[in-house]
This record gives structure tokens, sequence and C-alpha cells, in this order.
């Protein structure tokens, strides 16, 4: 596996763990790491897919990252 791909896969991976996290009820969807893994996930998956030039998941991705950081500006504000 070349650096994009490490980008890739680790982003994804902090993505499912929230996933899952928040499915057996560890993690709730307002928890600060749950907005942190997706936000932070979805920006590397995202800048993955743009150094691959993979336009789809450049797109879903990128909209991934802006929600999760609405959550985090909402999370901060309440906070």
């Amino acid at each position: 596996m070349n650096q994009v791909d490490w980008i890739g896969f680790i982003g994804v991976f902090q993505i499912l763990l929230a996933y899952i996290l928040n499915v057996f009820g560890k993690l709730d969807k307002n928890n600060l790491m749950f907005i942190l893994l997706n936000s932070v996930g979805a920006g590397m998956a995202c800048l993955a897919s743009i150094l691959m030039n993979y336009l789809p998941f450049i797109l879903l991705e990128g909209v991934w990252t802006i929600v999760s950081l609405f959550a985090l500006f909402k999370y901060k504000k309440l906070t």
C-alpha cells in the first residue's frame, strides 16, 4: 500500500469505528469523540480521494466532512 492508500484506509477506519461504537451504544452522536472521528476520518478519506482524483468520493467525503464540521461547531457552541 502506498501513502494515499494509508491516508484513505485510516480515514475510513475512523468513520467506521465511530459508526460501530454508536450502533453498540458506546458513543452517542453528540459525543465529541464521535464528531471528531467523523470529521477527521472523512477529511482524510476526502484527501485520499482528491489525491486519487476520484470525483464521486471527493463529493461524498467532502460533504461528510462539512456536515461533521457543522456538528463540531454546534458542539463547541453548546459547551
